[in-house]
């Protein structure tokens, strides 16, 4: 039997007003597909007492899994619900009814950030500030996960990933997807004891190994995602000389080796200031550091992206003056 305790923050939509959004979940409105289900868009009036319709992203457990997305359907919305930043998706709703999961989200028009790192043939091609800009998003809603959810309160994510960073019409980064996510409570608790999870070539090593999970677990696999972000291709397919980076954080060895020029997007090259991307590789590389204590809190990350963002608009803006007084 799935216990859900009524939510002040989460609307309950009832199963006939999400078929009508839905079509009937019709193939056309399918937007999305992962491990708990499909997710279709459509048009759901969310505010109380209000008429007026908006796009959002509908999520259906799958089925045929039975009560095995139970937990994470649960554990979303216990995590999420009254949890606003403008950096963490929105839940604005949830529906259990007739054996089905459902959960309403904010939609989010440009789809996750790994469609943009996957697609060879994409039709746009992120810009290096384009890219500062999502990581400079993903890295604040991860540090408000961390140090702000609550007092003596942290959430560890544990699913970071380019898949599960989503962009909005004006390229601002939300952290999603939250079922796999754990709740730390407590002044002196900093780490979890729970079975690995996560994605492959995402999971911090340790983390795989012990079976403890900790903040910096969720920094070494956002250091995994700026290396994508940077070469411009998932961790599992960046080549290198024919083959694959592995383990990807091997990625910071280029780095120290000063070859990064072997797995940085070719299309980068001739925009990217040399200082921004020096910030840039150098937090991500800290990031992916093998000794836990010595990674940086995601405070820090946002600190040194933010800076490496700045760096790039401030080349732009002399570019842009040099051209302009000739």
């Amino acid at each position: 039997m799935l216990r859900l305790k009524k939510s002040k923050h989460l609307k309950k939509v009832s199963l006939a007003e999400i078929r009508e959004a839905t079509q009937s979940f019709a193939s056309e409105n399918c937007i999305g597909k992962g491990g708990y289900g499909m997710v279709y868009k459509g048009y759901l009036s969310i505010a109380p007492d209000s008429r007026t319709s908006i796009l959002v992203a509908i999520k259906r457990l799958n089925e045929k899994q039975g009560r095995q997305g139970s937990p994470e359907f649960l554990t979303e919305i216990h995590l999420l619900s009254g949890k606003k930043h403008p950096n963490l998706i929105n839940l604005f709703g949830y529906c259990v009814e007739h054996n089905e999961k459902i959960l309403i989200y904010e939609y989010a028009e440009r789809g996750s950030l790994d469609m943009f790192l996957k697609d060879d043939n994409r039709t746009h091609n992120l810009t290096w500030l384009e890219r500062l800009k999502i990581c400079v998003g993903a890295a604040r809603g991860l540090h408000y996960l961390h140090n702000h959810v609550g007092k003596h309160e942290a959430i560890i994510h544990r699913d970071i990933k380019s898949a599960n960073i989503l962009i909005d019409e004006n390229w601002v980064a939300k952290v999603s997807d939250f079922g796999l996510s754990t709740l730390l409570a407590g002044s002196d608790r900093d780490e979890v004891v729970s079975q690995a999870c996560g994605t492959l070539g995402y999971v911090e090593p340790e983390y795989a190994k012990t079976d403890i999970v900790t903040k910096e677990s969720d920094v070494y696999s956002f250091g995994i995602v700026l290396f994508e972000v940077l070469c411009g291709r998932l961790c599992t397919r960046i080549k290198i000389n024919g083959g694959f980076l592995s383990p990807p954080s091997s990625a910071k060895d280029y780095y120290l080796n000063n070859s990064l020029d072997e797995i940085v997007d070719p299309s980068l090259r001739e925009a990217m200031n040399f200082n921004s991307m020096d910030t840039f590789v150098e937090i991500a590389k800290e990031c992916l550091h093998d000794d836990r204590e010595e990674r940086p809190p995601m405070g820090r990350v946002v600190e040194e992206l933010e800076k490496s963002f700045n760096l790039q608009v401030s080349c732009i803006h002399y570019f842009f003056m040099e051209t302009m007084g000739r």
